[in-house]
């Protein structure tokens, strides 16, 4: 079985990053003749064995055409990110499968999430005031249901309160919703391709 790492504190190469780009471009390509692609780990960076949970988000003239993620590590993160490439663009509920057509022209982004870690906080003031805009990826639960945003999320909705209002939102919940038993975890993400 492949170790447990943490996204925090690693950094991939810039062929690492191609690979993984690669292995999604594959996935998709593949999912166009209507079959699977799991990559040969036998033949992958060390590194893109390890287990590490991924999100794929594929844009189309700068618009959003697929997300689709893990929340947690459970396989190898090339195979993480070859599923979740394909899921991203042929199961994404809020798209019809992309194209052929469109294929040639998706901009393809993953990230690569550390562990979520568990918040505690004694009220939404409190919650709101530990938040760090454009730094953490929130996972929010509560009823039966869950949500996620990435941190690149912020970059649409930079105020606190609207972050956490649309989070709720896309949970299920009203976006003034509050409860005692409600659980927040936060994680970060590493971008592939890096935006520095």
């Amino acid at each position: 079985m492949a170790p447990m790492l943490s996204a925090e504190g690693m950094n991939f190469s810039a062929q690492q990053q191609q690979s993984l780009l690669r292995i999604a471009v594959d996935a998709i390509e593949r999912g166009l003749r209507h079959r699977r692609y799991e990559p040969e780990l036998e033949s992958i960076d060390e590194a893109l064995r390890v287990e590490l949970a991924s999100f794929v988000t594929l844009q189309l003239d700068g618009q959003l055409r697929g997300c689709i993620g893990s929340l947690e590590a459970f396989r190898p993160l090339a195979v993480d990110v070859a599923g979740n490439a394909w899921a991203a663009a042929f199961r994404d509920p809020r798209f019809v499968p992309v194209t052929r057509r469109e294929a040639g022209n998706l901009e393809i982004h993953v990230s690569v999430l550390s562990v979520p870690q568990a918040m505690e906080f004694g009220s939404e003031a409190d919650l709101l005031a530990q938040l760090r805009p454009f730094v953490d990826g929130l996972v929010l639960e509560d009823e039966g249901r869950r949500g996620t945003f990435l941190p690149s999320v912020w970059e649409s909705l930079p105020d606190p309160v609207d972050f956490l209002r649309q989070l709720k939102r896309k949970a299920g919940l009203p976006q003034d919703y509050w409860s005692d038993t409600l659980r927040i975890s936060r994680y970060t993400t590493r971008s592939i391709p890096d935006e520095a």
